[in-house]
């Protein structure tokens, strides 16, 4: 049986707040805990910092930053597997988020890319682009509230 896997999840969401605060939503650990990743974070939002995402019941995810231009780009690798700092290209995917101002607004473009470059079995890939696809749509959706609804 062969399955079928994607490589590349793309998203994209209009936020009714200004691109700063649409900025310090995405990269903040306090804001980062609300619309993601709940059980905490750690972060250093430049070339080269480390980031660890937590959740009580999937444990705790690495990734380093790769870019990060204020206001406009926000690019990490992270790990697939919990509890493990990525080495190889094969344990992790790429992540990026780029913002640009619309009317009074910002636009919010996400991808999570480098699925089928995963050094997993086929089927795994397709069941994280599955899980990934639903919980960065969550994700997006719960970012865009929070950043509308800020006052910071």
């Amino acid at each position: 049986m062969t399955v079928t896997v994607d490589d590349r999840i793309e998203r994209e969401v209009y936020v009714p707040a200004p691109i700063d605060r649409v900025w310090r939503v995405l990269t903040t650990p306090e804001h980062i805990r609300a619309w993601y990743a709940p059980g905490g974070c750690e972060i250093d939002p430049h070339p080269g910092g480390r980031l660890r995402f937590r959740w009580d019941e999937h444990g705790e995810f690495h990734g380093m930053v790769e870019r990060a231009v204020p206001d406009a780009l926000f690019r990490f690798r992270l790990a697939l597997e919990p509890d493990h700092a990525p080495s190889d290209p094969g344990e992790a995917t790429l992540v990026e988020f780029a913002l640009s101002p619309e009317g009074r607004g910002t636009r919010l473009r996400f991808a999570e890319s480098g699925i089928r470059a995963l050094a997993v079995p086929d089927d795994a890939k397709a069941k994280h682009a599955e899980y990934a696809t639903l919980s960065w749509t969550s994700a997006l959706e719960e970012l865009a509230a929070i950043a509308a609804a800020s006052h910071n």
